[in-house]
């Protein structure tokens, strides 16, 4: 089969999508439902609010920095066991905490968690590169990723925000997917120097060995730094939004809750027209088109004073958001088959993530929600630039890889 050979993109099958989105969902997962776990540590320890945040930002703070630690490990030939360890102490950690009441070990069991799920983000962000047509693929993790946590977000508020019913819930899906596990397609190991091709598989491999290494690696550090700016503006108005909505459009708590679910629905529409478009429309265009658009819509949300019209754009900027964090992995998961560079992108999100509130806060102090919204806007205008040329440059080291695959599809046949 063409799994078994290097250098090769595999197509998205069933098994392989299960362990890649579930893995990856598993690893987010405590991103998603960081409000119901600062409210189950707060009834686990009777700690208020700020001590009980920082105990779940320190978690998630973990979960990036292991992610970033062992995405090169992740990118190679012990992805599988980085999965696997980092399941197994998602599932130690946050069984530990939704089953011991001790203060000690619910907090080193969430830590230990947050370990844990750093594995999981690298070694399924990673694994996104192994697939052909990175933004088709990039279109079904998001639905996956938005579908499946609407749902537990829906059903575990029906229960108690208890340890047992949030920290459980966590580990109870650890353990799912880690049953999943064996399905995550390996790496391919793709060389950056060319070896000799004694048959058609290797010939194959040398094919993807000559593409530019100082190209790709210069793209990836830039797609980085530029994604890790992207996401603390974007989750910095996210952070603010309910406030600013309700000092500047009088947004009630219920408009706030449409303006949220509306986002989660119009990711999951973003997400459908990506896995349909595909790679038709290329990637370059498109993204700096949503970073534009985004750029604009924020500086418009700050902006409005009708909490019906703040909705709306809050829905719209968030839709254009969900593509946009898509395309974004297309171009990481493009740039190199092995997941060098899809492996980091995932954990570098959850920095800024952890502390957008506290740099969303700063701006609004310092600019007013006026000045906020158009330093986001500018932010995004800027960035587009650097995120227009990174996924051109995707595109054409992708290109280098089709005669690759067609070699090895001839072999496998």
């Amino acid at each position: 089969m063409s799994h078994s050979l290097p250098s090769a993109r595999i197509p998205l099958r069933l098994p392989s999508a299960v362990a890649t989105f579930g893995i990856g969902i598993a690893g987010y997962l405590g991103v998603n439902l960081s409000p119901y776990m600062i409210a189950a540590v707060q009834s686990a320890l009777g700690a208020d609010v700020l001590t009980a945040s920082w105990i779940v930002t320190g978690a998630l703070l973990l979960t990036a920095v292991t992610g970033l630690a062992t995405a090169k490990l992740s990118a190679g030939p012990r992805r599988l066991l980085v999965a696997r360890v980092g399941l197994v102490l998602a599932v130690v950690g946050f069984g530990a905490a939704a089953l011991v009441p001790a203060p000690a070990v619910v907090v080193a069991g969430l830590l230990i968690g947050g370990i844990g799920a750093g594995g999981a983000v690298s070694s399924s962000g990673a694994a996104l590169a192994a697939f052909v047509n990175p933004d088709r693929v990039a279109g079904f993790s998001g639905l996956a990723n938005r579908a499946i946590v609407t749902v537990i977000l829906a059903l575990i508020p029906l229960m108690p925000l208890v340890p047992i019913s949030v920290f459980g819930t966590l580990a109870l899906f650890a353990l799912v997917v880690l049953f999943a596990s064996a399905w995550l397609p390996t790496a391919p190991v793709v060389e950056h120097t060319a070896v000799p091709a004694a048959h058609g598989a290797a010939a194959a491999s040398d094919a993807v060995a000559r593409r530019p290494r100082r190209a790709e690696t210069i793209a990836g550090f830039v797609l980085l730094v530029t994604f890790a700016l992207w996401a603390a503006s974007e989750d910095s108005l996210w952070a603010m939004a309910g406030v600013m909505g309700a000092d500047q459009a009088a947004l009630t708590p219920e408009g706030l809750g449409i303006a949220l679910s509306g986002a989660t629905a119009g990711g999951i529409v973003g997400a459908i027209l990506l896995m349909i478009v595909g790679d038709r429309l290329g990637r370059a265009v498109p993204l700096a088109i949503l970073l534009v658009a985004g750029g604009l819509l924020k500086i418009a949300e700050g902006f409005v004073t009708d909490p019906t019209t703040f909705i709306v754009v809050f829905i719209a900027w968030n839709t254009v958001y969900a593509i946009a964090f898509l395309y974004f992995v297309a171009t990481a998961a493009a740039l190199d088959a092995d997941g060098r560079w899809s492996g980091p992108l995932l954990a570098v999100y959850l920095v800024g993530s952890a502390l957008t509130p506290v740099i969303g806060a700063a701006l609004v102090e310092a600019f007013g929600y006026h000045g906020f919204v158009t330093v986001l806007g500018v932010a995004s205008f800027a960035l587009a630039v650097p995120a227009f040329l990174v996924a051109r440059i995707s595109s054409r080291l992708q290109r280098t890889e089709e005669p690759a695959s067609a070699q090895v599809e001839e072999v496998a046949a």
